[in-house]
């Protein structure tokens, strides 16, 4: 195992990230950037969220950008603001010891008027969700002519989000980008379509399994339960967390909204994040639970997109996900940064079914537990 110097890593970034505490390459920074440091190529990387693929990617394209240019060099499209905000803060840090390397999140749901003003600053990647920079291109607020590099992040669920449409058309602008770099944590046939049509038959493909990546640090739990019982479960699981805080989740923005206010009647500092929120709504719960005055977010699968909060020590889901992508999605909100964590399912006797399914699709193994401790 190569450190981040030895992969080719400057000694500046090397010395920002050490201020991050990333030390050891993840199996898939190791993977990419040997490939991505040394040559323009397309890649296609499937790994799962929380495995490190900001550094992954972000370093390499970091290293491509010639900070005497005054221009967009670089493009990184994801689902959510929060993750586009997130990706942004990170390749700032990234850049603490060497030439300033200056990034714009921009993304749907926020006044498009401050994001044309910001971007009139030099800016060398700009961040942004695919419907919001068609806008900004459409209203020549924002230069793609100088783009080396373009990256898709979370490909998968840009794609369940309905952004197809304009994938192809920023891929088809881009279509002369020396590089195109394609992150998922998995490959539905919507993303085998994008990368048929848009990158080099000749494309480095590196997969990290599952095995390795969702299993790591999570102790995988379940308990049986009547749907009746699943609340007193779950504040019984709060009690044994004490100042640990967490995600819960439910498969819909109903379920989430009566989970949420259940727990606040009962003391609890929770709230719910889901799809109906306005975005100045959900920009105030993510500023409450960020600072840590809240214990838990209720939450559903698509509203979690992007979170990603130092320090959860559990998940609980108080309703399975329809699709297992959902589960390793989930799960990997806790357990990051090489900490450790907890994923607690609470399930019918009908749903053993579906977590065998889960324990065979993920190469997962669910410890069962009679009650919280």
């Amino acid at each position: 195992m190569k450190n981040f110097e030895e992969l080719g890593i400057g000694k500046g970034f090397v010395k920002g990230l050490k201020e991050l505490n990333i030390i050891t390459p993840t199996e898939i920074q190791q993977e990419v950037i040997q490939v991505l440091l040394n040559a323009n190529t397309d890649l296609v990387g499937q790994a799962q969220t929380g495995t490190g693929k900001t550094a992954a990617y972000g370093l390499p394209l970091l290293h491509q950008i010639d900070a005497k240019k005054k221009v967009v060099q670089g493009l990184i499209l994801c689902p959510t603001r929060e993750l586009g905000q997130q990706i942004a803060k990170q390749l700032f840090k990234f850049t603490k010891y060497t030439d300033k390397i200056f990034s714009e999140a921009v993304y749907g749901g926020s006044p498009i008027d401050k994001q044309i003003y910001a971007l009139k600053r030099p800016t060398h990647i700009v961040v942004a969700t695919p419907g919001r920079l068609i806008d900004l291109v459409n209203r020549k607020a924002v230069d793609l002519s100088h783009v080396k590099t373009v990256v898709l992040d979370e490909a998968d669920e840009m794609l369940s989000m309905g952004f197809k449409k304009e994938l192809d058309q920023i891929l088809d602008f881009l279509s002369n980008a020396k590089n195109k770099w394609l992150f998922s944590a998995t490959m539905p046939q919507g993303i085998r379509q994008i990368v048929n049509q848009h990158l080099s038959p000749k494309a480095h493909r590196i997969e990290v399994s599952g095995r390795n990546v969702v299993n790591k640090k999570i102790e995988h739990q379940f308990l049986i339960c009547e749907e009746s019982d699943k609340l007193h479960i779950l504040l019984q699981l709060l009690q044994s967390q004490k100042n640990n805080r967490g995600l819960i989740f439910c498969k819909t923005k109903v379920a989430a909204q009566k989970v949420a206010k259940q727990l606040i009647a009962k003391n609890v500092a929770a709230d719910a994040i889901h799809g109906d929120l306005l975005q100045k709504d959900r920009d105030k719960v993510m500023r409450v639970f960020k600072k840590g005055n809240l214990q838990v977010l209720v939450a559903t699968d698509l509203a979690a997109r992007g979170i990603d909060i130092e320090g959860l020590s559990f998940v609980a889901h108080y309703q399975l996900p329809d699709k297992d992508e959902y589960y390793t999605h989930r799960s990997g909100r806790t357990a990051r940064a090489g900490k450790e964590g907890v994923s607690l399912c609470l399930i019918t006797s009908p749903e053993m079914k579906q977590l065998r399914f889960l324990e065979k699709k993920l190469n997962i193994s669910f410890k069962q537990i009679r009650q919280v401790k």
